[in-house]
């Protein structure tokens, strides 16, 4: 049971992160830039903006530079990194970041090998990936930055999929399933989960083997969740998806949501 590859191509990406991040800069205007972020405890909505324009600045310089190394990433987790800004700037800045990052990546092209933080046995230490990344970090923040202000948060189902398809991803890193001292085995046989998201996409992770597994379509699951893909990609990174349900083994859910949303506090 082999994962898919990405229905999206790199330059479909590139586009993503900059139409995503023109959309949460104005889901900002005119916001109460200290008004706090319920879903990035600690945060107000002003760091939240820091943050993703620093995150593009940090992967732009590994892009450009081709880095075969990890860079400080001090721009993305210093809370004073980008303080001096003018908060009425933030808008232009972070859409400049935007562009700038996309810029490098199609200057690059998809295929050059450069350092990533993602297992190198999943996914290919490449530009691809940091394409694919920023898409979908950009566009989780979008959410945090609606949920703020109000603004109506509507993503393309196909986008909203394909972020689907990079987490189930992300949930086959060793850190998500190797077992741990005190916490219970999350593989075991006969162990799936089912993800229905309607038209838009169907997924079974398979917990039964060596490593999970996931794939396209569906299949006999221990426990299932369902519901239009947008909230079903909230779900997943914990945020408030009121249109989603689950059904069968909780516990076995539950398990397997702890263990994948680890990166989320890294």
């Amino acid at each position: 049971m082999g994962e898919a590859v990405s229905t999206f191509d790199f330059e479909e990406h590139c586009q993503a992160i900059v139409a995503q991040t023109r959309l949460l800069a104005d889901h900002a205007e005119g916001a109460d830039l200290t008004a706090p972020v319920p879903t990035c405890p600690g945060w107000h909505l002003g760091r939240l903006l820091r943050h993703v324009g620093g995150d593009h600045r940090w992967a732009e310089e590994i892009v450009r530079t081709r880095a075969t190394r990890p860079i400080d990433d001090e721009q993305v987790n210093d809370p004073a990194a980008h303080a001096h800004l003018d908060d009425r700037s933030l808008g232009d800045w972070l859409v400049e970041g935007a562009d700038r990052l996309a810029g490098s990546l199609r200057a690059v092209g998809p295929d050059v090998r450069v350092w990533t933080p993602a297992d190198e046995e999943l996914v290919e230490q490449s530009t691809g990936f940091w394409a694919r990344r920023m898409a979908y970090e950009t566009l989780l923040h979008r959410a945090d930055a609606a949920l703020v202000t109000g603004a109506e948060f509507v993503v393309d189902e196909r986008l909203a999929a394909d972020a689907v398809e990079e987490w189930l991803l992300f949930s086959t890193v060793p850190e998500a399933y190797e077992p741990q001292p005190g916490v219970p085995d999350l593989l075991g046989t006969g162990r799936a989960l089912r993800f229905d998201a309607g038209t838009a996409g169907e997924w079974l992770l398979d917990l039964g083997g060596e490593r999970p597994r996931w794939r396209r379509g569906g299949g006999v699951a221990t426990a299932s969740v369902r519901g239009p893909v947008t909230d079903l990609l909230l779900f997943l990174y914990d945020r408030p998806a009121p249109g989603v349900r689950t059904r069968g083994d909780s516990r076995l859910l539950d398990l397997w949501l702890e263990r994948t949303r680890f990166w989320l506090e890294a």
